[in-house]
């Protein structure tokens, strides 16, 4: 479940961090306490999905935590992980109520694999939805410009919005739209770069019969089809100094011209900009009005781009995966695993949003009716840039040889010497175990090797 808060409950700071970093890569928001008593106060105060709980801890242990959360009558998933763990130990936790149990080290797949695997077990909960606005994140440079759109929306005021090219700047604007008394009037959206100028400024003004050739007859231009109501422009450092005037003056004044006429039309509207440029260098070129820039930046809105807000990143593909399954026949139950995740999540996305929605339509026709998005079914670009990050970020929790090769010897016994189940119990896969056994000698005259 992309985006699911997890508590990692560890004394060991070193595998605590680690096992936090590897869960966020995969799209988890977590949580960290290093004992049972802090894991305690989180509870009081947050709602988890899911728990990873260490055996042995000061104070509090791991089996105590279970006993009094359930007791509680919490019903979190638990997974306890543990370097000193047996199987006695083991049996007598899953016996407590932990829903899974896992021996260090455990290998970043096997772990990743199991936290999937419990947090779809439990019942399915409602799905992610943007807010009232339409706006998807949560991070905290998403929940400052909402509260900054809210602030902004009950009034008149003229807003500017900037930001990187696909970040989503016209659902901005139609939030703020939204959140304004005149949400029930019209919201008129008009690319500047669109079009050539003097087209431009017959789609903005409206014309009258004869102005122009080709002006069979009189047109209303978008600031009267947007009266009572909303004007958005997009890309608006693209517009001419002729132009820049022209809007300087229905801004001030409150009233708009068709082209070839004279006759002053009264309007009620609000307008909200928006560039992926840097106006103010533009002004300071000659390129842009600056009492224009000034009208206009009243109130400023910026919005983040993706690579800064990739906490956001699991939620922005659930809600995408929703809007998919009623285009594309075969995504009906698609789901995304948890190293396609990882990579969404490590990439840099210099299309910000725009470009993940696109890399995820195609990567969930290239899933086809497999169920879920894995790492092959990505673009190649963000695939060779986690190759060529060398994925790093991958972790190693060390334990002590001694503790190791016990909890082998352990697991061994319990399994009748079945490498497989062994390797499950364990948390690492049948050949890391393997070679594990001839690293520390060990052999079992029943091992079955399948």
């Amino acid at each position: 479940m992309s985006g699911a808060r997890i508590l990692v409950v560890d004394d060991d700071a070193t595998f605590r961090m680690t096992t936090a970093a590897l869960l966020e890569a995969d799209g988890y928001d977590v949580d960290t306490a290093s004992d049972g008593q802090q894991a305690a106060d989180r509870l009081k105060d947050h709602q988890f999905d899911l728990l990873l709980v260490d055996l042995r801890m000061p104070g509090i242990d791991g089996i105590s935590l279970v006993e009094a959360l359930r007791l509680w009558g919490h019903g979190v998933p638990i997974l306890m992980i543990s370097g000193f763990g047996t199987v006695d130990s083991a049996v007598r936790a899953l016996q407590t109520g932990v829903d899974d149990f896992l021996l260090k080290p455990v290998e970043p797949d096997v772990l990743s694999a199991r936290v999937a695997d419990l947090l779809e077990r439990r019942p399915q909960q409602a799905r992610v939805e943007p807010t009232a606005v339409g706006i998807v994140g949560r991070s905290a440079p998403m929940r400052a410009l909402l509260e900054r759109m809210k602030r902004v929306a009950v009034t008149d005021t003229t807003v500017l919005i900037t930001g990187e090219t696909g970040t989503g700047k016209e659902l901005v604007a139609r939030g703020v739209h939204g959140l304004s008394p005149r949400t029930r009037k019209p919201f008129v959206a008009v690319n500047c770069s669109a079009l050539a100028e003097g087209l431009l400024e017959s789609e903005l003004f409206g014309h009258v019969r004869g102005a122009f050739t080709g002006a069979a007859r009189d047109r209303a231009g978008v600031f009267e089809a947007a009266d009572g109501g909303t004007l958005f422009l997009d890309e608006i450092g693209t517009t001419t100094a002729a132009l820049q005037s022209r809007l300087l003056r229905a801004l001030q004044e409150r009233e708009i011209t068709r082209v070839g006429s004279s006759t002053p039309i009264r309007v009620d509207v609000r307008v909200i900009a928006a560039t992926n440029v840097d106006l103010k260098s533009l002004v300071s070129d000659g390129k842009f009005r600056e009492d224009l820039y000034y009208r206009l930046a009243v109130y400023p809105l910026m919005v983040p781009p993706l690579r800064e807000r990739a906490i956001d990143i699991p939620l922005l593909v659930e809600h995408s995966l929703t809007q998919l399954r009623t285009r594309i026949p075969t995504a009906g139950t698609l789901t995304v695993s948890p190293l396609a995740m990882r990579l969404l999540r490590q990439y840099s996305w210099p299309g910000n949003v725009r470009q993940l929605l696109a890399a995820l339509e195609s990567a969930a026709i290239s899933a086809g009716d497999g169920g879920r998005i894995e790492a092959q079914h990505l673009p190649d670009e963000i695939r060779e840039a986690q190759d060529n990050a060398h994925s790093g970020a991958r972790y190693k929790a060390a334990s002590a040889p001694d503790d190791e090769r016990a909890a082998i010897e352990a697991a061994l016994a319990h399994t009748g010497g079945t490498l497989s189940r062994a390797a499950e119990l364990l948390g690492m896969g049948r050949t890391t175990l393997w070679r594990k056994m001839r690293a520390y000698g060990l052999s079992s005259p029943t091992l079955d090797e399948t």
